[in-house]
């Protein structure tokens, strides 16, 4: 490989590890600061949190939260996570009552102080969708195969030098130790 397309190689690959790691650090990684990942799935949020929006969830006491804030709870027996603006709080009942900022009327159920996950600290609009694809066996396979094929094209490089010193080493060889 002649140094232009090598330096031009370098870059690109730099640019794709960079690009993967960011992107570990984004949905694996903030886990260590002591944050969860969550996807928005609905609407309710909006426009505060778009569908496909990656939210970063901290975990906060009850009593730290206030009415104008918004929550991420835990909704029901599945287990289903949802993340709507807290309206009232119920203290003595230890409870607090939400609603989706895009929807009429406030939920249905109080959630109980047990079920809050914590509070959103900020959001990236459709990594979501990256972060649920990647959850799938189709997007698992792809992601485990695109890491592959970059370490392929990070040492890549490598290989083809390796395979040219050998060759002008076995010249060298052949011609009683002269360089042609």
């Amino acid at each position: 490989m002649n140094k232009t397309v090598k330096k031009i190689w370098n870059g690109i690959t730099t640019v794709l590890v960079a690009a993967v790691v960011l992107l570990a650090v984004l949905l694996v990684g903030v886990r260590l600061a002591g944050l969860q990942v969550y996807t928005i799935l609905s609407g309710s949020m909006e426009p505060t949190y778009p569908v496909g929006s990656l939210i970063y969830v901290k975990k906060i006491d009850p009593a730290d939260l206030q009415v104008g804030d918004p929550a991420t709870f835990v909704l029901n027996e599945e287990l289903v996570v949802a993340t709507h603006r807290v309206v009232d709080i119920d203290t003595e009942n230890q409870c607090f009552y939400t609603k989706g900022d895009a929807n009429d009327a406030p939920d249905a159920s109080p959630v109980h102080f047990n079920n809050l996950l914590g509070k959103p600290v900020f959001s990236i609009p459709y990594l979501g969708y990256v972060a649920n694809y990647i959850q799938t066996p189709p997007g698992m396979y792809i992601a485990i195969a695109a890491g592959g094929v970059l370490l392929l094209l990070v040492f890549l490089p490598d290989l083809f030098d390796d395979d040219k010193k050998k060759r002008r080493k076995a010249h060298t060889r052949a011609c009683g130790g002269r360089n042609e």
